[in-house]
């Protein structure tokens, strides 16, 4: 199967790359046009990415755009409420492959925040994300095999509040299905404002995922919350 076949809603940009690094690269040079952009006509931009091993070629080609990365925020869609220096932090992660090189002086602004329980976590998580200037200028989304995004997870209590277009929360508790468990994720409407906006899959099997989520509604396989313009899709075999 090839990105080519899928019936995408209208408006919905596919991108498909021969590999891995390829795709990196694509969508590493998108991102800093739009990050430039915001900061020559605004003075600031701000960026949410998504955590897991996937991203980590991207974040490193990323880091090494030249702009002026001084003037970057730089926030997770999701985060796993563990410490930073857990192994399974996506801070973490984002610390040491992406704030480097070009973009080491970038501004992180976290979702981790140490509580006796996460909902005190994200009240916490919440005001830190004050901060951020939104709309957001770009979010890059990944997707599970279930079809969830961020860590909007199917069958979670707090799903159809977190894809609700009038939610007015900035993030949520969530409970994974694998571990560690306990999430915190920004909402629909954090995610989906903003300007540029990317998913980077890879794989057939993704691609599959992807097909059954366009027949399922959002609280089946929450990505399909996101497939509008102005999504651009970057896939590789």
């Amino acid at each position: 199967m090839a990105i080519s076949e899928l019936e995408l809603p209208t408006g919905v940009v596919a991108h498909s790359l021969a590999d891995a690094e390829r795709l990196a690269e694509a969508l590493a040079d998108r991102v800093a046009e739009a990050l430039s952009f915001a900061v020559q006509t605004d003075g600031s931009a701000s960026l949410a990415v998504s955590g897991g091993r996937s991203p980590i070629p991207f974040f490193e080609a990323l880091s090494r755009r030249t702009l002026d990365w001084s003037r970057v925020q730089v926030c997770l869609a999701d985060e796993r409420w563990v410490p930073v220096d857990d192994p399974a932090s996506n801070e973490g992660l984002v610390r040491r492959h992406l704030l480097q090189n070009e973009a080491a002086t970038a501004q992180m602004v976290g979702l981790y925040q140490p509580a006796d329980v996460i909902e005190e976590a994200v009240s916490l998580a919440s005001d830190a994300l004050a901060s951020l200037r939104r709309p957001f200028d770009v979010v890059i989304l990944g997707m599970g095999e279930d079809g969830h995004t961020a860590s909007l997870f199917p069958g979670n209590p707090n799903l159809a509040e977190g894809l609700d277009s009038e939610c007015q929360v900035r993030c949520l508790p969530m409970q994974a299905p694998v571990a560690p468990a306990q999430r915190i994720t920004l909402t629909y409407p954090m995610l989906a404002g903003a300007r540029v906006q990317c998913l980077a899959i890879q794989g057939t099997s993704k691609l599959e995922t992807l097909e059954r989520a366009l027949q399922a509604t959002p609280l089946q396989m929450p990505i399909r919350a996101f497939m509008h313009s102005p999504l651009e899709i970057y896939w590789c075999p």
